[in-house]
């Protein structure tokens, strides 16, 4: 694919009981956007660590470019300590302070922004002010800004957030996440007012909503669309999101009707679910091919 896209903020390990995972939401975009043909770029920083290696090891395997993923000699690799006892509702504590709150401005870097097609950046970067201030100085630069929401308890304030979302083109966020968002400006109603509400307070001209088990819903200044989603037999529900949100812009830069990028992004989005960890290997084509034939 021609686009350029840049993908900004955490990269680190996710520790399961069964062992350790890759993660980090900008991370698990950018894989998802390869499986789809895309070449991601990942602006990022890990620690000059054991951990660290694995992971520019792993982002190579996946055959992601790791030129932009800064090297700390401070600050160790970021983990995260999973919980999945519950399965459909997983848990997360988030280490802090590590390598990826201190992701450094670089002219070179914000040149890329510039001359990129795609800027995709999340709420949980903005936790450090030395990430969030590179952050800030990137986002002005960016032409289409994508927003993933991704609100981890105690990481994230009001304000931030309502800043970040000045910025977006694109919104995504799920079902807790709006009811998080409508309760600090006090709007009330049905979810899709409630878009409607940010979309035109915050002036954004595209949100998708990512609602779990019950599918998925997407408002653009046209039309306003729901899918049911799929009923599957969850695994874990780590980087379904992720893979929603790569799969819902890989179509959508593609033209696709918004009907087509909602069914493909619930579609790839449960089938991730059924499988562990964030990043499982697959193509669109063989997950349509037999895993949706199955499910729908």
């Amino acid at each position: 694919m021609n686009h350029k896209i840049i993908c900004f903020g955490e990269t680190l390990w996710d520790m399961l009981p069964s062992g350790k995972l890759p993660g980090g939401a900008p991370m698990n975009v950018a894989i998802h956007l390869k499986y789809n043909n895309y070449e991601p770029l990942v602006i990022s920083s890990v620690g000059i660590d054991d951990l660290g290696a694995a992971l520019l090891q792993f982002l190579k395997s996946k055959q992601v470019s790791t030129a932009y993923v800064q090297v700390s000699q401070t600050h160790l690799t970021g983990v995260v300590k999973v919980n999945v006892d519950n399965r459909n509702e997983v848990t997360y504590e988030i280490v802090e302070p590590v390598a990826w709150d201190y992701i450094q401005y670089e002219p070179k870097a914000a040149g890329l922004v510039k001359d990129s097609d795609v800027f995709v950046y999340g709420s949980l970067a903005a936790r450090s002010a030395t990430t969030r201030e590179t952050l800030l100085h990137y986002l002005p630069l960016a032409k289409l800004k994508v927003f993933d929401v991704n609100l981890r308890p105690p990481h994230f304030t009001p304000e931030r957030i309502q800043v970040l979302l000045q910025f977006a083109d694109v919104l995504k966020l799920n079902h807790q996440e709006l009811q998080i968002l409508s309760s600090w400006v006090q709007v009330t109603g049905n979810e899709q007012q409630k878009l409607s509400y940010l979309q035109k307070n915050f002036n954004i001209p595209l949100l998708i909503l990512t609602r779990g088990e019950n599918g998925a819903a997407v408002l653009s200044s046209e039309e306003y669309l729901e899918h049911p989603g799929f009923k599957i037999e969850v695994e874990d529900t780590i980087g379904s999101g992720d893979a929603f949100l790569a799969t819902f812009l890989s179509n959508y830069l593609q033209a696709q009707p918004l009907a087509v990028c909602l069914r493909q992004a619930c579609l790839i989005g449960a089938y991730v679910a059924t499988c562990q960890g964030a990043t499982p290997q697959y193509t669109p084509q063989e997950v349509v091919k037999s895993f949706a034939g199955s499910i729908i």
